[in-house]
């Protein structure tokens, strides 16, 4: 039997850190009970590998109550965000949830990132190359783009910008990483994306 030392790495890394911030995942919890109405998780479907929907799970940083077509965040400070989404954004620690993903199977630490059905259903065949990989909490294209939102704060139409010029250069990074990966690059990706978040 060969030994998936990928899935191995994801499954103890994700038991590693859902251990080591426990405290912090309890405390973000309890800031969003008290900070606004609604539930602490919010659940979206995304498409994954072999294009299979499966529920991404996040800490809920947006008020329930607020009602968008958008699927996409305009800008870091967009009036849907809670008080404490902002910071959650911020720090991408409203992806922390995701380790459960990522031990459920339908997701890798480091693997293209997930999209919504609508967006996936504009792939070219080429571009659904990327749907034969698992999805991931982090890649290349999430440290491109760390800025994203605020790329789409600038753009006079945020969607079609969003679709003729994110998502091909996403692709792009995404086949970048099927094509060229081994565990030290899942480990250099990471520690990238740290950097990122934390020179943001």
């Amino acid at each position: 039997m060969k030994i998936n030392k990928k899935r191995i790495f994801d499954v103890v890394f994700a038991i590693f850190c859902l251990l080591l911030f426990s405290p912090l995942l309890i405390l973000i919890a309890i800031l969003i009970k008290l900070d606004s109405k609604g539930p602490v998780i919010f659940k979206q479907i995304r498409v994954g590998r072999n294009m299979k929907d499966f529920h991404l799970v996040k800490f809920r940083t947006m008020y329930v109550t607020q009602r968008s077509d958008s699927l996409l965040t305009i800008g870091n400070r967009d009036s849907r965000i809670t008080r404490i989404g902002y910071w959650l954004r911020k720090y991408k620690l409203d992806e922390l949830p995701q380790l459960m993903n990522v031990l459920k199977g339908q997701m890798s630490f480091v693997g293209p990132r997930p999209e919504v059905r609508k967006y996936v259903n504009l792939y070219n065949e080429e571009q659904r190359y990327v749907l034969s990989v698992k999805p991931g909490i982090t890649d290349w294209a999430s440290v491109e783009f760390c800025n994203e939102n605020e790329l789409l704060k600038h753009a006079e139409d945020p969607e079609t910008y969003y679709i003729e010029r994110i998502i091909p250069a996403k692709i792009k990074q995404n086949m970048r990483y099927i094509n060229e990966h081994d565990i030290l690059t899942d480990f250099k990706i990471i520690w990238l994306t740290i950097n990122k978040i934390v020179i943001n």
